[in-house]
C-alpha cells in the first residue's frame, strides 16, 4: 500500500461516510480472562461515541509505512489454504457475524499479546464502494470500480484514572471521583485485506505497532503466521552496527557524515516531490555513498556482507528507518553535541599533539546555559 491509499481509507471511517453498522469488542484483564465480548450497533450511540469508536479503528491506519504500519505477506500456499488466512477471510465474509470465529480469533490474541493491565480488542467490518477515477485522476463517484470489503482490529489498553475531585454540575459541588476505567489509542492493529492499487489484495495486511521499537512478533505468528518486519527502531541499531562492524578503522566521521547528509537528502527530495511511492534504498546505493568515502574495499565488501545478513539479500529500506534525519548528534562518555542535520560539517576531527579532538566552527553566536558568552581573545 502506498500513503494516498492508507489516507484515502482513513477518510471513509467519517460519521458521514462509514458503513460499519455494529463494533464487536472483547475486555481481558491482565490475568489474560475475559471480563465480557459485546456486540453495540453504531445506530443506538450517541454521535459523541460514535466518533469515539471511529478513531480508535482510525488510529491503526495512522503513521509512516515501514515504521508504525507494517506491510504483512502471505505466501500463495496459505491464501489457498491455511487456517490462519482462512479465519479471518471467515470473519470478513461474515461481516463479523459469525461468533465462533470472533471468539476463536480472541483466543488467538489473548494468547499472543504481552500487555500490563487490560486492554480492549476492538473490530469492525466496513465496505467501501470504491469511486472509479480517470487516467488523469478525475474522481467519478457514480462509477465505482469495487466494493473493498475489510477488517480492521484495534487493540487498545484500558487503564484506571487517579480519584481525585470531580465537579458535579447537577449539585453543584465537588465530591470524591474513584477513578474510571479508560479506553487508551490503540498499541497494536491491523487492516485485512490489504488495499494495492486502490483494489483488494488478499495476499497482504497491514499491521500497525505504536512502538516503533516492538513489531510485536508473537502476535505476527498467532494471527499471520508469519515473520514479522523488522521494527524501525531495530532498523536504525542495525544500520549502524553495520557502518561500525564493517568499516572498521574506515568508519570516520566524515563518512557518518556523508551518509546521513545523502539520506537526509533523498528524504527531503521525496517529501518535497509528494510521490505517493514509498522511499527505499538499496544495499548498492548506500553503498555509492561510501565509495565516495575512500573506503578500503575490504570494508566495502564487509558492509555488502553484513548489510545482506541485517536486511535480505536484495532488500530495499525504508532511509527514514535507518537514521533520523532530524537530528545529529555527536558523544564521548563526558560530551553529547547536537548538530543541525544540514550542518554537520560544522564538526570536525584534528590531532593535536597526539591528542584527539573534536573541532566546532563557532562563527555564529555561542551560547552556555542561556548566556551569551563572547569566544577569542581579550582587546
Amino acid at each position: 500500500m502506498i500513503e494516498k491509499e492508507v489516507a484515502e481509507l482513513r477518510r471513509q471511517l467519517r460519521p458521514d461516510r462509514h458503513s460499519i453498522s455494529r463494533v464487536y469488542g472483547c475486555y481481558v484483564n491482565e490475568q489474560k480472562e475475559i471480563i465480557s465480548t459485546f456486540e453495540q450497533p453504531l445506530g443506538l450511540l450517541t454521535e459523541e461515541e460514535n466518533e469515539q469508536y471511529l478513531t480508535l479503528l482510525k488510529k491503526v491506519l495512522s503513521g509512516g509505512l515501514g515504521r508504525n504500519l507494517l506491510d504483512i505477506a502471505f505466501s500463495t500456499r496459505q491464501v489457498a489454504d491455511s487456517p490462519e488466512h482462512g479465519l479471518l477471510m471467515q470473519m470478513r465474509d461474515s461481516k463479523l457475524r459469525d461468533e465462533e470465529s470472533r471468539q476463536q480469533f480472541y483466543e488467538k490474541v489473548i494468547g499472543s499479546v504481552e500487555f500490563e493491565g487490560n486492554y480492549l480488542i476492538l473490530l469492525a467490518h466496513n465496505a467501501y464502494d470504491v469511486p472509479f477515477r480517470s487516467r488523469g485522476g478525475a474522481r467519478q463517484n457514480d462509477a465505482s470500480e469495487e466494493v473493498f470489503s475489510y477488517l480492521l482490529c484495534s487493540i487498545c489498553p484500558v487503564k484506571r484514572t487517579k480519584p481525585g475531585l470531580s465537579y458535579d454540575t447537577s449539585e453543584q459541588a465537588f465530591h470524591t471521583n474513584k477513578g474510571d476505567w479508560l479506553v487508551s489509542p490503540p498499541q497494536l492493529g491491523f487492516l485485512f485485506p490489504a488495499f494495492d492499487d486502490r483494489s483488494t489484495n488478499l495476499y497482504n495486511a497491514l499491521l500497525y505497532c505504536r512502538n516503533l521499537e516492538d513489531s510485536h512478533p508473537a502476535f505476527v505468528d498467532a494471527i499471520f503466521r508469519t515473520e514479522p518486519p523488522k521494527p524501525a527502531a531495530e532498523q536504525k541499531k542495525s544500520f549502524e552496527a553495520v557502518l561500525s562492524n564493517a568499516l572498521g578503522d574506515d568508519c570516520r566521521l566524515e563518512v557518518v557524515q556523508t551518509v546521513h547528509e545523502q539520506l537526509t537528502n533523498l528524504i527531503a527530495a521525496h517529501k518535497e516531490s509528494k510521490s505517493p511511492e514509498p522511499l527505499t534504498v538499496t544495499r548498492d546505493e548506500v553503498g555509492e555513498m561510501l565509495d565516495a568515502c575512500d573506503i578500503s574495499e575490504e570494508h566495502r565488501a564487509a558492509f555488502n556482507v553484513q548489510f545482506d545478513t541485517e536486511f535480505g539479500t536484495g532488500q530495499a529500506v525504508s532511509p527514514g528507518n535507518l537514521i533520523d534525519s532530524r537530528h545529529f548528534s555527536v558523544s564521548t562518555p563526558s560530551v553529547v553535541i547536537q548538530v543541525d542535520p544540514t550542518r554537520s560539517d560544522l564538526v570536525q576531527t584534528r590531532v593535536i599533539d597526539g591528542v584527539k579532538y573534536l573541532l566546532i566552527r563557532a562563527d555564529e553566536d555561542i551560547e552556555v546555559n542561556g548566556v551569551d558568552v563572547f569566544l577569542g581573545d581579550k582587546p
